[in-house]
């Protein structure tokens, strides 16, 4: 991000980030713990293989449609009413996962702590929209998605680390604890508009002018505009895509670590960090490698395609070329290189949200995550449906290589810089009259 070039350079927005980085990094953690803890639940609930998918699915079918309520709610109130109150709730659940007694108690709990996570990519990137210029957002996407990802990678050696002193019940009410302090600095500090901010000063709310005035709440979402856009169907279908294989890294991995290599739970948490700790630097490099993309080729369409086709093309060869190494050291490199390619194109999905969907980037990226996590909700059910049948976790790699290289195929199709609106959007996104659209 390009400081301003004044004796005293405008930051206050950078706290926007800030903030964004920590709330991710506490998301990771409360949703991931719980493929960490899966061993010990299914021991201590006598659960199948089936049934503790249908408690990973519980998470992710609540996350999926609660992705539109909660983005079209910062659209309409603004983020700080919805995050501050989402965070609340979806924190009690966590604690809440420790008091379960059975599968039933465990799916209902589940669930309603993905309706409280719904909310919270969408209204983060609602802020990014609204504090940040246009030039800022992909890097601060990366970087939000970054922190996102290495919360989760760190979240096993963290959970190992807690189980020492505590049960996995025990555990859990002290993750849900982390979520409330955040919730209650958020409200205190956290304005929707800049300009009601009294550390925003007038150089930044220069920087700003043409994103602050997307603060204006609104309740009539375009959905018809989106549903004729094939630019939105294609992105819907490439996020779907992306998370089908990528559930497996927060659901089943570590239970495929102890139970295909036999490790114990220490090693098996110590290998379980490539995936998303690789899957963060992915997020990292997104930002500056559309940049350069950029710059190069003259065109931010290509760019931002080119993006796609290396990390979903490359994210299915690397996890099928995973699936023929049996050392458990080598294998999960080159699930975190699949992981890395995998996360390129992340940033630059919700980016394309921002950049089409201008005042209706909420409600826009929160129909895209809820697509993904429609996968999520299949996903961890198919995986051990597979494995159950079949006893081979080798099926699940070469459908989720095939999977991969089919989101890559979504990308020829996207036009990731024309606002959906063009009458009310189209200046504000600055693309409009781009020459570098084709």
């Amino acid at each position: 991000m390009k400081p301003s070039c004044s004796s005293h350079p405008p930051r206050t927005r950078y706290w926007v980030v800030v903030l964004a980085v920590t709330l991710s990094i506490i998301t990771y953690i409360d949703r991931v713990c719980i493929s960490q803890a899966a061993p010990a639940i299914m021991k201590d609930l006598g659960l199948t293989p089936v049934e503790m998918g249908l408690a990973f699915s519980a998470f992710a079918w609540a996350y999926a449609l609660f992705e539109i309520p909660g983005g079209w709610l910062g659209d309409w109130i603004g983020p700080r009413k919805v995050l501050m109150r989402i965070v609340i709730w979806w924190s009690f659940f966590t604690a809440a996962t420790g008091w379960v007694w059975n599968l039933a108690s465990l799916w209902a709990t589940r669930f309603l702590f993905g309706a409280g996570e719904a909310g919270v990519f969408p209204n983060l990137t609602k802020s990014f929209t609204t504090w940040l210029p246009q030039r800022e957002r992909v890097v601060a996407q990366g970087i939000m998605w970054t922190s996102a990802r290495w919360g989760g990678a760190f979240t096993p050696l963290l959970v190992v680390w807690v189980f020492h002193y505590m049960s996995w019940r025990r555990a859990f009410e002290v993750f849900g604890a982390i979520g409330i302090i955040w919730a209650v600095f958020f409200y205190r500090w956290y304005r929707d508009n800049p300009r009601d901010h009294k550390s925003v000063g007038a150089a930044e709310l220069a920087l700003l002018e043409g994103s602050d005035h997307l603060a204006a709440g609104h309740a009539n979402v375009p959905w018809k505009r989106f549903l004729k856009s094939k630019t939105v169907w294609m992105l819907w279908a490439q996020y779907f895509l992306a998370c089908y294989p990528w559930y497996f890294f927060i659901t089943w991995l570590p239970t495929y670590l102890q139970q295909f290599y036999g490790l114990s739970p220490e090693r098996g948490a110590q290998l379980a960090i490539f995936p998303l700790f690789f899957g963060g630097i992915g997020t990292l490099l997104s930002g500056f490698l559309a940049s350069y993309a950029e710059r190069r080729l003259g065109n931010i369409v290509k760019a931002r395609r080119l993006i796609g086709y290396i990390g979903f093309y490359g994210a299915g060869i690397l996890l099928i070329l995973h699936a023929q190494v049996k050392d458990p050291l080598y294998a999960m490199l080159l699930m975190g290189l699949s992981s890395l390619a995998n996360d390129l194109p992340t940033p630059v999905s919700w980016s394309v949200c921002m950049d089409i969907g201008g005042r209706y980037a909420g409600s826009l990226s929160g129909s895209m995550n809820m697509m993904g996590n429609l996968a999520g909700g299949i996903a961890p059910l198919a995986f051990g449906y597979i494995l159950q049948v079949t006893q081979s976790y080798s099926i699940n790699f070469y459908i989720m290589g095939i999977v991969y290289l089919l989101a890559g195929l979504c990308w020829r199709f996207i036009d990731p810089v024309t606002p959906l609106d063009r009458l009310e959007l189209g200046q504000q996104a600055g693309y409009a009259a781009s020459p570098a659209h084709p």
